[in-house]
């Protein structure tokens, strides 16, 4: 299993990798972010380890046995003792259950190293394999919304399933 690590700066090279490499693969169920995001992309990584050691956001990266990224699994948004949850697995590592395992090994950091009560998601109508990862990981809907024009659904996560009382382990 790929292991998951906060984003750091030497992640820069596999990161920008797996951005590329993945890219049209992305773009069929998220917007393309663009010529310029790659065009910009050490500047962007700045920014966001930036928020980080601000404690606004957390990302995620799964690395695989050879250094490679697999998968970002991030929390933006924190505040007021929740986030939001977005993930992108690589299309080679797709169908093998790696967001589901990622997703869940997430809340449990969320809750335990965060701090964090509760999760929020969003997926496209039309994305079955997202939509099947916030099932599977205990996300419910809660209402319809807007994602780049497309219908789509909202998810909440409670995290009190996952909050471990002090000295013993994490459900998960």
């Amino acid at each position: 299993m790929p292991e998951m690590q906060l984003l750091r700066p030497g992640h820069a090279p596999a990161l920008r990798a797996f951005e590329q490499e993945n890219r049209a693969y992305f773009a069929v169920s998220v917007p393309d972010r663009g010529d310029d995001y790659f065009a910009r992309f050490d500047e962007r990584l700045r920014a966001l380890l930036t928020e980080q050691e601000a404690g606004i956001c957390y990302f995620h990266v799964l690395v695989g046995a050879e250094g490679e990224v697999l998968g970002r699994v991030n929390l933006v948004d924190v505040t007021d003792g929740g986030a939001e949850l977005g993930y992108r697995i690589a299309e080679r590592a797709a169908g093998r259950g790696l967001a589901t395992r990622a997703v869940r090994e997430l809340c449990a950091l969320a809750a335990n190293s965060y701090g964090l009560t509760v999760l929020r998601a969003a997926t496209r109508l039309d994305n079955a394999a997202s939509r099947a990862v916030l099932a599977r990981s205990g996300f419910a809907v809660v209402g319809e919304r807007q994602l780049s024009g497309r219908p789509g659904l909202s998810y909440l996560r409670s995290l009190a399933d996952f909050t471990a009382p002090p000295g013993a382990p994490a459900a998960r």
